[in-house]
């Protein structure tokens, strides 16, 4: 490995003149400064992470909040994680992953103890316990989500609520007049996560809206609870022709169960989805969804990250529209 101090060597500088070079804390003649970049290109020297906090007083980490709790869809998640470490790494800044599910006072530890420069939070609630502390944070904070009290934060979000309506009303648009949501687990409801509590509004007030009837259901992952689930959805009475299906990790079980009681989709059952699109075109049947835009939503709160840092910027929100595509797995009733 290559040292700051062959690089003087090569360069006929002192070791303290490289490292104002890197550092940029005093100025240094134009000659100088080329001769050092020309020495370090052509050595291939590559500064330490530790080297690199002390000259520029940061870390050159993102911390991203993400407590593995029950419920969660860990593909979709690690998603996220790689969208955002991709994106950070395009600012030359790694990503540390927090996945403790800690309550108030982990965003300030890591950012007390210069672990890293900024934090990036993942599954926000509605009521999110995190929330004052977030605002208190002595560094930028960007929650991928959006909590009711959300005064005083940067959040960027597709915009469930949207999606919500949109999933109803393009059922609606086609004829159907009952309708059902097959939602995430239950314990995403109970912790009151804030994305699918916006969705189910939005599906609801859509619902509502168009006068159909409408009834939404948590799912666990497991096939039996798809099985059960399944059978109070299409329960005779409930006369059901279309499904929304806002939970990833049952799509599979739910079309082999479909099959498996003879419904075709769309000619007996109509089925459309929210999910990152690759998961809903390598289903048995592609099916309709509108888009979890994780490449978009990463990038977009890096950037919003980056450019919090070192300067002053007014907290705000960023929601992503919803954006749908039409894979033939819906039908137009008569």
């Amino acid at each position: 490995m290559i040292t700051i101090k062959e690089v003087a060597r090569h360069a006929g500088v002192s070791t303290s003149t490289v490292s104002y070079v890197l550092s940029g804390k005093r100025a240094i003649s134009e000659a100088t400064r080329r001769r050092v970049q020309r020495s370090i290109a052509a050595l291939g020297y590559h500064p330490n992470a530790g080297a690199r906090a002390l000259a520029s007083n940061r870390s050159q980490v993102l911390g991203l909040v993400v407590p593995l709790r029950s419920g969660l869809n860990m593909p979709v998640i690690m998603q996220f994680v790689s969208a955002i470490a991709s994106a950070a790494r395009a600012h030359d800044y790694d990503v540390l992953l927090l996945t403790n599910e800690a309550g108030p006072g982990e965003a300030h530890r890591v950012t007390a103890r210069a672990m890293a420069d900024a934090i990036i939070v993942m599954d926000v609630e509605s009521a999110d316990p995190r929330v004052p502390e977030l605002r208190a944070v002595d560094a930028p904070v960007v929650l991928i989500g959006m909590p009711d009290d959300h005064d005083g934060l940067s959040c960027a979000d597709l915009d469930f609520a949207a999606a919500g309506r949109q999933l109803a009303a393009h059922l609606g648009e086609r004829g159907h007049r009952s309708i059902a949501l097959i939602g995430s687990p239950p314990a995403v409801y109970e912790r009151g996560t804030s994305y699918a509590a916006r969705l189910l509004a939005g599906f609801e007030g859509e619902a509502g809206k168009r006068g159909l009837t409408a009834s939404a259901h948590p799912c666990s992952p497991a096939y039996d609870a798809v099985v059960r689930c399944l059978d109070e959805v299409l329960a005779p009475g409930r006369a059901v022709t279309g499904l929304v299906v806002h939970n990833e990790a049952v799509l599979g079980s739910l079309l082999l169960e479909l099959r498996r009681r003879s419904l075709r989709v769309p000619e007996d059952l109509s089925v459309i989805t929210l999910c990152p699109d690759e998961v809903a075109e390598n289903q048995s049947v592609p099916l309709t969804s509108v888009a979890i835009p994780v490449d978009e939503l990463g990038a977009m709160a890096v950037e919003m990250v980056m450019s919090r840092l070192g300067q002053e910027h007014p907290p705000e929100v960023r929601l992503l529209q919803p954006r749908l595509t039409d894979r033939g797995s819906t039908a137009a009733l008569s």
